[in-house]
């Protein structure tokens, strides 16, 4: 076997090695798509809950507004399009900086 098949046994640069996320930036961003996940279970679950379901309920403009399950699917949504990017970035930008 000639050894110019194989090639050569020399570590890759360091540029090309995969960094891997800390816990602290895979749960920040695991927050909001679980609770959105938590927000459907629990619709899924409690079927009453949410008004458009309940059609012998006298329910007025509040109530279609204001429905637990869907507002915990919204607070989700909130956390992992506003708030999480600004998170990971400040977290991103001191551990660059600990070295």
């Amino acid at each position: 076997m000639s050894s110019e098949i194989v090639g050569s046994l020399e570590r890759a640069p360091e540029t090309d090695v995969v960094e891997r996320r800390s816990s602290r930036v895979l749960a920040i961003e695991l927050i909001g798509p679980v609770t959105i996940l938590g927000g459907v279970v629990w619709a899924i679950l409690q079927p009453y809950r949410i008004v458009f379901l309940d059609h012998t309920a006298d329910s007025g403009f509040y109530d279609y507004l204001v429905q637990p399950p869907l507002l915990v699917v919204g607070v989700g949504l909130l956390f992992a399009l506003v708030i999480a990017p600004g998170l990971l970035e400040d977290l991103r930008s001191t551990d660059g900086t600990k070295s």
